[in-house]
């Protein structure tokens, strides 16, 4: 308790009525009088439920809320749609990440060095690309093959069986973690429809950057027809 806390007094009550064998409830109304006991008891009228209903409506709130900062912008984000299912466009400079195979790669899980990227996602897919410069993106800035298995020649991720539950209330800075963690924690597998991001094997390359630790190479990536404003 502090000193600045209203006391509050209750001003009504609903009472639920169960009856053995019926799976419909009857609800009663109370007023509450001075003393704060329940007085003139009667059935939940329909203007009463449909205040009860307003009241205890949270989507407008939760639309509200989605992909909100919950302070400043981060600074790598360049877009955000917070209407209807909401998407994000942020970029990640080049980085060390851990990542997963599947034992059909003959490729052992390992840190290893990737190159900037350009993450596009709503609450159910995600699309990625890659870039050959560490500046972060403009609208201009050409976007190449993402480096990785699992990808679509468009850009779209298969993620697999990876459960994706992302709130109807996420913030911007809860979003954009899951579905990081969400894509570097799920196993790459194979190829999608013959598509190779890379110039050359794509399972050798990651064995050269597992065994001698070196930066990616660019020029290992091969570029799109898209630009970021593409995304937008």
């Amino acid at each position: 308790m502090t000193p600045d806390m209203m006391l509050y007094h209750p001003a009504c009550a609903l009472v639920v009525f169960t009856a053995k064998g019926s799976a419909s409830p009857y609800i009663e109304y109370y007023d509450m009088d001075e003393a704060g006991s329940p007085v003139n008891p009667h059935p939940l009228s329909v203007r009463e439920a449909q205040s009860l209903a307003k009241a205890l409506d949270t989507t407008g709130q939760a639309a509200k809320a989605f992909l909100k900062p919950e302070g400043f912008l981060p600074t790598g984000v360049l877009h955000i749609d917070p209407s209807g299912n909401g998407s994000v466009l942020w970029h990640t400079k080049p980085q060390i990440q851990r990542l997963h195979f599947t034992e059909s790669l003959g490729l052992e899980s390992c840190e290893v060095n990737l190159p900037a990227l350009v993450w596009k996602a709503d609450r159910k897919q995600l699309q990625l690309f890659a870039l050959v410069t560490k500046a972060k993106p403009k609208a201009n800035t050409p976007l190449y093959h993402a480096p990785f298995f699992n990808f679509y020649s468009n850009g779209n991720v298969c993620m697999g069986n990876v459960d994706i539950r992302i709130g109807s209330a996420a913030s911007l800075e809860e979003f954009v973690k899951a579905w990081e963690s969400y894509f570097f924690g799920s196993y790459f597998s194979h190829h999608i429809d013959s598509h190779n991001p890379v110039k050359g094997n794509l399972t050798s390359l990651y064995r050269d950057l597992m065994d001698k630790g070196h930066p990616f190479p660019a020029d290992a990536l091969v570029k799109t027809r898209l630009t970021v404003k593409d995304l937008l």
